[in-house]
């Protein structure tokens, strides 16, 4: 599965580059019998468009047929990652401090697995995020290489 995301990350990078566009990430997955493959892109100000999404999709397409690098049939998508980008490179972790993020870790730290705050700081080792437990504002620091998961997320 992963060789797939990495060939396709390969023939999406330079298609996306070229319109000017920032790749921010690949999924190949099956939704009860259908396989998907979703190819999430962006602009710099964060204001992708169908149109930027077409072109991306239909130049893919033709580079997909010709290596034809996935041997099931499957649904390609492209689309904005939307309001809740996933965050995974260290300039996407970087670009958002200042935001509110939820991080999901991998074993918990101070008894949670789970914080969703502002991101106040991200370093070579660690995230800071700043949460609300109750009615106190606690900053916990997050070593990299725990973090399971991270996107931005919507304050309510």
């Amino acid at each position: 599965m992963s060789k797939i995301i990495e060939e396709v990350e390969q023939l999406a990078r330079p298609i996306v580059e070229e319109l000017g566009l920032e790749l921010v990430d690949v999924e190949f997955l099956k939704e009860g019998r259908d396989w998907f493959l979703r190819v999430y892109i962006d602009t710099p100000e964060g204001n992708i468009d169908i149109d930027q999404c077409a072109a991306v999709s239909n130049k893919l397409s033709e580079e997909l047929d010709i290596v034809d690098p996935i041997p099931q049939n499957y649904f390609l998508e492209v689309s904005s990652p939307g309001a809740e980008r996933p965050l995974k490179k260290d300039e996407d972790f970087e670009k958002a401090v200042g935001q509110y993020v939820f991080i999901k870790t991998y074993e918990p730290i101070d008894g949670m697995k789970e914080f969703e705050g502002y991101l106040l700081g991200y370093g070579p080792d660690h995230a800071k995020v700043e949460i609300r437990v109750k009615t106190r504002k606690v900053l916990v620091e997050i070593d990299k290489t725990k973090i399971a998961l991270a996107r931005l997320a919507i304050d309510f």
